[in-house]
């Protein structure tokens, strides 16, 4: 708390070099700025230098002024004026720590879709197929050379595959993210391949799924297929999460069925 109100005073002495484009409200703690030059003369936006200690905080977990000012290059006070904003609008938290993301971020996460129909569209088919199949259902996209994770649906609690849950990011090579990245463009930003990969993604786009057999995690097995948008893009990807002792190759043809039923209705059928 000394390191913020330190920062806090230098701060009143500091000499703003960005235009206001209009007054900030009474009690607001923030303005509207129309420079597109950050006050540490780097040249970065007000929104890019926000962004950046947002990514800061999101890798650290929660850290100190001192520390996210430097992952990002930022002077204290400028760090600590857009922190103690971003606590205003809900994105970021002070905790004892430091800073946190805050519970805002998460919302506005949870919102997102690459389709406006998606979720609401895989929803019941996705309870559907887990109760049929006692096994977990996600709904995944590939953002960034990851698979990101929108939804998990479970039809009861699951000690085994619970804390994987958690994890709404996975590297691209999920079954999930196998399925889209073989029937995507080359220039996906995913480094370099396997040699392998191009037989793979061959088998995947001729059978229309993607296997996972304990490769990512141990005891833990995958089978996905992709979901189409208008046009036959692939958009997403639903995949059935279990352990070894079910055959993936029997759960593959509900999982097919599933998302074919999920694609009509994205494209309106």
């Amino acid at each position: 708390m000394n390191e913020q109100r330190g920062a806090a005073a230098m701060e009143m002495g500091e000499l703003s070099v960005r235009q206001l484009d209009r007054p900030s409200e009474p009690g607001s703690g923030y303005v509207a700025v129309r420079s597109q030059s950050s006050p540490d003369g780097s040249g970065r936006s007000v929104l890019e230098g926000a962004f950046e200690l947002l990514g800061a905080v999101e890798r650290a977990g929660e850290a100190g002024l001192t520390k996210l000012a430097s992952k990002c290059g930022l002077p204290k006070t400028t760090a600590y004026r857009l922190l103690e904003q971003l606590v205003e609008l809900g994105a970021v938290e002070r905790c004892r720590g430091g800073y946190r993301m805050g519970p805002r971020l998460f919302r506005l996460g949870q919102g997102w879709q690459p389709h406006p129909r998606l979720r609401s569209a895989a929803r019941e088919p996705a309870r559907r197929l887990a109760r049929a199949t006692g096994a977990v259902v996600g709904l995944s996209v590939l953002r960034e050379g990851q698979t990101l994770v929108l939804d998990w649906t479970v039809c009861e609690t699951d000690e085994v595959f619970g804390p994987l849950l958690n994890d709404m990011a996975w590297p691209w090579f999920t079954a999930a993210g196998k399925v889209l990245v073989a029937g995507a463009s080359p220039q996906l930003p995913l480094g370099p391949l396997p040699a392998s990969w191009q037989r793979e993604a061959a088998a995947i786009r001729d059978r229309g799924v993607a296997f996972d057999r304990e490769e990512l995690v141990a005891g833990v097995c995958c089978v996905a297929a992709p979901l189409h948008g208008p046009g036959g893009v692939p958009l997403a990807s639903l995949c059935v999460v279990t352990d070894p002792a079910h055959s993936l190759d029997r759960l593959a043809g509900a999982v097919q069925q599933t998302a074919r039923t999920i694609s009509a209705a994205l494209r309106g059928r």
